[in-house]
C-alpha cells in the first residue's frame, strides 16, 4: 500500500534544466556561409568540366542550362559566368575562335 506522506522533506532541491540551445553568432554564421560558398564553387567547376569533357564544344546558354540541371542547389548565372571565366584563366576551357559565346574544352 502506498500512502502520501505530506510531512516528508528533503535537503535536495529539484532543479529543472532546460535544453540549452547553442546560439550561432554572426561570426559562426559568416564562416559557415563562406565554407558553403567555397564548396559550391568547386561543385560548379566540376560540373562545367564534366559537361565540357563530354561535349568538347558548347554554346554558353547550353552550358549554363546543363550545369543548372546537374547542380542540386540554386546557382546564379553570374556565379556560373565567373566560374567559366576562372576555368578559361586556368586553361581548362577556351573561347571558340570568332565567337564570344562558344567554348572549347582543352584536355
Amino acid at each position: 500500500i502506498f500512502v502520501f506522506n505530506a510531512n516528508f522533506t528533503s535537503n535536495q532541491r529539484r532543479i529543472r534544466i532546460t535544453n540549452i540551445q547553442m546560439k550561432e553568432t554572426s561570426d559562426d554564421r559568416k564562416k559557415t556561409h563562406e565554407a558553403v560558398t567555397l564548396d559550391r564553387l568547386h561543385l560548379i567547376d566540376a560540373a562545367i568540366v564534366r559537361i565540357m569533357k563530354a561535349r568538347k564544344t558548347l554554346e554558353h546558354r547550353d552550358l549554363v542550362g546543363e550545369v543548372m540541371n546537374q547542380l542540386k542547389f540554386p546557382a546564379r548565372s553570374v556565379d556560373l559566368k565567373k566560374r567559366i571565366e576562372s576555368l578559361i584563366d586556368r586553361e581548362y576551357l577556351e573561347r571558340a575562335e570568332g565567337t564570344v559565346s562558344k567554348y572549347n574544352y582543352l584536355a
